[in-house]
């Protein structure tokens, strides 16, 4: 069942089932999916690009979160918390911050970085390897730990 079929079919169970949060995020996932879809491109959306899309929309509404919580407006900051929940179901289940720090590790060991200079050398085969599977600000935030 590809991602559109998913939302689609959850969507319908949302909107029977009343749960006005779940609907809202769901429809604005289907509108990234088609708008995709429409863009002129003409191709399809591959498992890469459905990544991509759950991936931004969970950034998006983290990002959200540190606003509201920042201007102190918790109501606001907990309607994006369910919202990002739902997204979250449909992203693969994400790393803890000690998993990812053991791979950095391993990494840093295998591409021989010594130090911050050699960020560069980690970074991109982190985040090929742990596309989905982790926050990108906190893959960047251990590394730059790590490379001290």
């Amino acid at each position: 069942m590809t991602l559109t079929e998913r939302i689609s079919e959850d969507l319908k169970s949302a909107m029977k089932a009343g749960e006005k949060l779940k609907t809202e995020t769901l429809r604005s996932l289907r509108a990234g999916v088609i708008e995709f879809e429409k863009n002129g491109s003409g191709k399809s959306m591959t498992p890469d690009d459905e990544m991509k899309l759950l991936m931004t929309a969970a950034k998006k509404r983290r990002e959200a979160i540190e606003m509201y919580d920042a201007n102190n407006r918790p109501e606001l900051a907990e309607k994006e918390r369910g919202e990002l929940e739902v997204i979250n179901a449909y992203l693969p289940k994400q790393m803890t911050r000690e998993e990812v720090e053991a791979r950095v590790k391993a990494v840093i060991a295998e591409t021989g970085a010594a130090g911050p200079q050699d960020t560069n050398k980690v970074i991109p085969v982190l985040m090929k390897e742990l596309k989905g599977k982790a926050d990108g600000k906190m893959v960047q935030e251990i590394v730059k730990s790590q490379l001290v």
